[in-house]
């Protein structure tokens, strides 16, 4: 099932990159239990209101982005298929392959008419767009005092949501986004 989900993604982030000819790359696709779906992207960057938050579109080279969402089969009872997941921490850090240096963000939640929610920020790579870049996504659950859980929750998945996950990707090469504009 997650290789046709994997696919399914792909296809669609394909048929979206045509409609629009604005690049996206999918950096992975990764699903965890209780049914959560992460789609890690690399995105052309974008004016984030309030700006007071986020840096802007000329200060970047790409907007990170963490859509996570429920799965559309194969989830809790009374889960919106498809629905976003709240209440994460998710933070990026990259690192330039070639050179060490790296950068830090937390990625905040968004919304858009493209993605609607979705953890993201925009960044300035940590050298040159045409360089390679190790990428960790760290996904930490939500504490007690951030999400409740009913008694019939606690006995059918435990005392969380999910479990913290890392996940780690290589060469990854965010050259056509960083190089693309929305405007």
């Amino acid at each position: 099932m997650k290789n046709i989900f994997t696919i399914l993604c792909l296809l669609i982030s394909i048929t979206m990159y045509s409609q629009s000819e604005k690049p996206e790359l999918v950096i992975a696709t990764e699903r965890v239990e209780p049914g959560i779906v992460f789609i890690f992207e690399g995105a052309i960057k974008d004016n984030i209101s309030p700006s007071s938050m986020h840096l802007s579109e000329n200060e970047t080279n790409i907007h990170i982005e963490a859509r996570v969402n429920w799965d559309t089969d194969n989830i809790p009872k009374g889960t919106p298929a498809g629905g976003f997941v709240p209440y994460l921490y998710i933070s990026a850090h990259v690192i330039n392959q070639k050179t060490g240096l790296s950068t830090f963000v937390d990625l905040l939640p968004h919304i858009n008419l493209v993605d609607n929610f979705h953890y993201a920020r925009n960044i300035s790579l940590p050298g040159s767009v045409e360089d390679k870049y190790s990428v960790k996504f760290n996904v930490t659950k939500p504490s007690g005092t951030d999400l409740a859980l009913h008694m019939d929750w606690l006995k059918s998945y435990g005392k969380q949501l999910l479990e913290n996950k890392t996940f780690s990707y290589d060469n990854v090469d965010f050259s056509a986004v960083a190089k693309a504009s929305r405007n």
